[in-house]
């Protein structure tokens, strides 16, 4: 009996073991990558408390791309530790006021505001009005229902800072909808429509992600982390006159390129707008809560590009969300239930504090001055093209816009910096630019990746293969169009 016990016990202690192997691997890697860092001796010219920080902060990226917990939880444990050890500011009370910080940031609260703006389209069923009218109208062919997909997008881009909210939540439940009534199911028909819709609507979601400062949350992570480097601040308007040209170009040549390298077997018919009238004829008149929203949100989007000098933006959204409020488009409740917010608002406060903690210990200054040495030589347009390409081809090894926003955007803008006459303008706008865009590389490269490599419709070599040919695109169109209109508007 004493055997058979133990037997059973040693069973259940194997059992309950097997569920914490996967965890204990999440965490030994950043565990040691921070270790073997710190145990490594301080380079010459850098303070060896910088050095210990590095390696603290490496091991807090690498613990957001293995995911032991989620990334907001280790954001503010990493935050935590930071401040009671005052790694980075000396004094207890300095130092709590330093963790902190980042919960004071315009840029979180931003986020947070846009995330309550896509509450306010889905409770109110806007966002699915826009996308069906759209359908409805230039879903006769094939090649019109790709661009009625498109501008459905770009409706929805300026105010939903996630593109797994717009493209995954909204867009797709509506797109996954019309090729069945062209008899397209995953498998062996998915070619005959559903295979081109849905790469469409997740090839569009990485152009429209750059083309709006509010349209992807890292895209203000990133100038956040820039403007603690090179003090540079960058409005919503000069961000979309900057991307407006290759904005237009590829919002035009991505339904049309991926009709030719990947194009669907039925090239016209009249079902998917006689059913997207059905839904409309559904829901109805415009409802006093759809009105209201889209007056509020045009009123935000008016004050952001022209009344910036009237108010700061943040405060036009967190005004807008109190209008929202008032006039019960959303309540109270669906504020505090709408945990991603929340959990992004925690999460950026944390990474935007930490990633400052690097350019206060003297960590990005001694990077600089050590590569502005090596550089020195190099022509200036070249070096900052292959920075640039660079930074969009290593997201191939990242699952995670945000951590690479993180972990590398501050050394490229501190290694630029260094160079003397740098247009660092030019430079943060282009890596900026670089970060939604860089999502159509890989099935796992933004949130949205996933829902459309796994629909069924598109098999996993084609959704590599385009995803090469697509971003080779993208970034040709970044260096060789966009990188010579910077630097005509920003001189």
């Amino acid at each position: 009996m004493a055997t058979q016990a133990q037997t059973s016990q040693g069973a259940g202690s194997a059992t309950t073991g097997r569920p914490v192997s996967p965890l204990l691997r999440k965490w030994s890697i950043p565990l040691g990558i921070g270790i073997v860092l710190a145990l490594i001796p301080a380079p010459a010219g850098l303070d060896p408390g910088a050095w210990h920080y590095f390696a603290f902060f490496a091991a807090v990226i690498a613990a957001l791309i293995t995911e032991p917990l989620p990334a907001a939880a280790i954001g503010l444990i990493g935050l935590t530790l930071a401040a009671a050890s005052q790694a980075v500011v000396s004094g207890a009370s300095d130092s709590m006021k330093w963790g902190l910080s980042g919960f004071a940031n315009d840029t979180v609260w931003l986020i947070f505001a846009a995330y309550m703006f896509a509450l306010g389209y889905e409770k109110t069923g806007l966002g699915r009005r826009i996308s069906l009218m759209l359908v409805k109208g230039l879903g006769s062919r094939t090649i019109g229902l790709g661009y009625a997909i498109a501008f459905a997008d770009l409706i929805l881009a300026p105010f939903t800072p996630s593109n797994t909210a717009r493209s995954g939540g909204t867009i797709y439940p509506i797109v996954k909808n019309i090729p069945p009534l062209y008899g397209s199911e995953p498998g062996p028909t998915a070619r005959k429509i559903g295979s081109y819709l849905m790469y469409v609507s997740f090839a569009i979601t990485c152009v429209t992600s750059s083309m709006f400062l509010t349209a992807l949350a890292p895209n203000l992570l990133a100038l956040t982390l820039s403007n603690k480097i090179t003090h540079l601040s960058i409005s919503w308007s000069q961000w979309f006159v900057g991307f407006l040209p290759i904005g237009i170009l590829l919002f035009i040549l991505v339904p049309l390129v991926l009709y030719f390298v990947y194009p669907p077997e039925i090239k016209a018919g009249a079902e998917v707008s006689k059913w997207a009238g059905e839904q409309l004829a559904g829901e109805g008149p415009l409802r006093r809560s759809e009105i209201v929203l889209a007056v509020l949100v045009g009123a935000a989007l008016l004050m952001w590009i022209f009344g910036s000098a009237l108010m700061a933006p943040a405060l036009v959204a967190i005004a807008v969300i109190c209008a929202m409020l008032l006039t019960n488009t959303i309540d109270w409740n669906d504020v505090l239930g709408n945990k991603q917010a929340w959990n992004v608002l925690v999460w950026f406060a944390t990474l935007v504090t930490l990633a400052d903690g690097l350019n206060k210990v003297g960590f990005l200054t001694w990077i600089a001055k050590t590569a502005g040495a090596d550089l020195a030589g190099f022509a200036m347009i070249p070096l900052i093209l292959v920075l640039v390409a660079i930074f969009f081809v290593v997201h191939y090894f990242f699952a995670s816009l945000t951590a690479q926003a993180t972990a590398l955007l501050p050394l490229f803008i501190a290694t630029v910096a260094a160079v003397p006459g740098a247009p660092m303008g030019v430079v943060t706008l282009m890596m900026a630019f670089s970060l939604g865009l860089m999502g159509v590389l890989t099935p796992y490269a933004t949130g949205p990746a996933p829902i459309y490599a796994h629909s069924g419709y598109i098999e996993t070599k084609d959704f590599w293969k385009l995803g090469a040919l697509m971003g080779a695109i993208y970034l040709a169109a970044l260096l060789f169009i966009d990188g010579p209109w910077l630097f005509a508007i920003m001189k």
